[in-house]
């Protein structure tokens, strides 16, 4: 939005990242931006030092989640005086809870998503659409008692496990869902800058924009979390994410060093991370890119289809495809349910365009969908080169 305000009013535009996105680095390539380099840290703090943890081989005890080479790296810092951070970018206590007599899993009534479980708030919760209810004492479904076991880590989970491994240590949290406001995120993030605080345990909110002088430690608990669920930038995102949150360690006068806990250290991202080369990362991308014929490459449109029967979406979804055009530089895929099916209690259906950056996008686009009449309830959202892919 701000290179097309600046578009509209003739007007420089800045834009300032350590990690920039694909798109604006082909943007310099081909011209149509000018790159200014920054190569030393303020104040010429050094960069930390970044380190890969191979989950494979480091048997974990149950319920535990931090490996013994993070432990022993949060012990040493504590015992310097200094401050950790602990990245984990999932909130709550566990992504799922499900019975272990009958194998029942909590999911949300109007969406394809399993229930979240907030130990702090005693709810199970739907970070999709919002619903959530209160943390059940047997399974709805066999009705056993004392069954009912959270599965995986969230924030509140691990700071039930740093209280237990660091009983000394002075832990807070820096979660959205935990804090009333910005003038409460800013609180915290001073009272961890005057170190107030030992250990930091925080979603994505901790990221960026944060100093504090005496953190020298950052621990990335799952740094494969965000690889997954077929979104063509989630390499992209993942190394953008795990390099703005390392960046919180030593900038100041005191080195820092960055852990990373991952099952994957032979995947791309984590060896770049690892070897602190973007640019050669962002090669790489780009090829694949370019040979998949994806974005900045070329044009993608998403095309949802919702209605609240699945009949219904599918219906809709089927009469677009029979009208989709045939046109070289053109091809659609689908339809096929989207990645969230069901959102809000309306089913979703996705058809994908994928067309040559010469194509008039959303001319053929406009042609198309004139010749399509949605009935009754069933609504058609259209995102151009989309962001998100659920």
């Amino acid at each position: 939005m701000a290179v097309l305000r600046a578009s509209l009013a003739q007007i420089p535009t800045v834009l300032v990242s350590a990690a920039p996105s694909l798109e604006t680095v082909v943007n310099i390539s081909r011209g149509r931006y000018d790159r200014v380099l920054l190569p030393e840290r303020h104040a010429a703090a050094s960069l930390p030092d970044v380190g890969l943890i191979d989950m494979r081989k480091q048997p974990l005890p149950t319920g535990r989640f931090l490996s013994a080479p993070l432990v022993m790296a949060v012990e040493e810092t504590l015992a310097g005086g200094e401050q950790a951070l602990l990245f984990l970018n999932r909130r709550g206590y566990a992504p799922l809870t499900l019975c272990r007599a009958c194998g029942h899993r909590f999911q949300c009534p109007s969406c394809t998503a399993w229930l979240v479980e907030h130990r702090f708030t005693g709810r199970l919760q739907c970070h999709h659409c919002g619903y959530s209810t209160a943390i059940p004492t047997f399974c709805p479904e066999c009705l056993g008692a004392g069954m009912l076991v959270p599965c995986g880590p969230g924030v509140e989970r691990l700071n039930e496990e740093v209280a237990e491994r660091f009983p000394k240590a002075r832990v807070a949290l820096m979660v959205s869902d935990l804090l009333p406001g910005p003038r409460a995120a800013a609180e915290l993030a001073d009272a961890m800058a005057a170190h107030r605080y030992d250990v930091l345990i925080g979603t994505q909110i901790v990221a960026k924009g944060h100093h504090f002088p005496m953190l020298t430690l950052v621990g990335v608990v799952d740094a494969d979390l965000g690889l997954g669920g077929g979104d063509l930038r989630a390499a992209e995102r993942t190394y953008q994410l795990l390099h703005q949150v390392g960046g919180r360690a030593g900038r100041a006068e005191r080195p820092g060093r960055v852990l990373i806990q991952t099952w994957m250290p032979e995947q791309p991202v984590m060896q770049a991370l690892a070897a602190d080369d973007r640019d050669r990362f962002l090669e790489a991308e780009a090829e694949q890119r370019r040979e998949a014929h994806l974005p900045p490459f070329a044009r993608l449109a998403a095309l949802i289809v919702s209605a609240p029967e699945a009949d219904s979406a599918d219906s809709a979804a089927r009469a677009l495809a029979r009208a989709a055009p045939h046109m070289p530089g053109v091809t659609v895929l689908g339809p096929a349910p989207a990645p969230l099916a069901v959102l809000r209690g309306r089913h979703r259906r996705r058809l994908l365009v994928q067309a040559e950056r010469a194509v008039n996008l959303q001319s053929v686009l406009r042609e198309w969908l004139a010749k399509v009449r949605l009935a009754g309830s069933t609504r058609l959202q259209v995102d151009i080169d989309p962001y998100s892919f659920l």
